[in-house]
């Protein structure tokens, strides 16, 4: 792993962020390269990560169908670029500036769903959003017992993402131009 230390943070001004880039070997996907920027300022608290596979490529369209609580433990590579789709809670999160790559599991995508779920359910003055992101959450809660299915779609123009499983069904992408 290469890292950088003590580089000027472009949002606070200050000799505090950290840069790292690493090369990993994830299972049945190939070589992956992962970037990071992280400031160590208190005030600031800036993060980015990315990855990129080593080899290029097609522009993909990836759907998981979750079953079982064994579902959860399947491996995920999203690319910052992609966007995740949960059809059965009629979420999605799109790439931005502010969007990350990761390595993670089906479990761990669908907590980052949860936890936006959860501020909505904290946060809202409105009783319908609050009641509604009640209800996904006791969705996602009978998703990790096993006991409803839910179908996770991931698209990405530039194929760095990828769901390890035999059961992934795997598209081309139809790149809007």
């Amino acid at each position: 792993m290469e890292e950088l230390k003590g580089q000027k943070c472009v949002f606070c001004g200050k000799d505090t962020l950290t840069l790292m880039e690493d090369e990993v070997d994830v299972a049945f996907f190939g070589k992956v390269f992962i970037f990071s920027m992280n400031c160590a300022n208190k005030e600031c608290n800036y993060s980015k990560s990315d990855l990129e596979a080593a080899e290029i490529k097609e522009a993909c369209k990836l759907t998981f169908n979750v079953e079982s609580a064994e579902d959860l433990k399947v491996r995920v590579v999203k690319g910052s670029n992609a966007t995740v789709k949960v059809t059965g809670l009629k979420m999605s999160v799109r790439p931005g500036p502010a969007s990350n790559g990761y390595i993670s599991n089906i479990e761990g995508v669908l907590n980052r769903f949860k936890k936006i779920i959860e501020r909505v359910r904290d946060n809202s003055d409105d009783s319908k959003e609050r009641k509604s992101a009640k209800n996904l959450l006791k969705k996602l809660w009978k998703v990790e017992c096993g006991d409803l299915p839910l179908k996770i779609v991931i698209e990405d123009p530039t194929g760095n993402s990828g769901i390890i499983s035999e059961k992934t069904k795997i598209e081309k992408l139809k790149v809007k131009k």
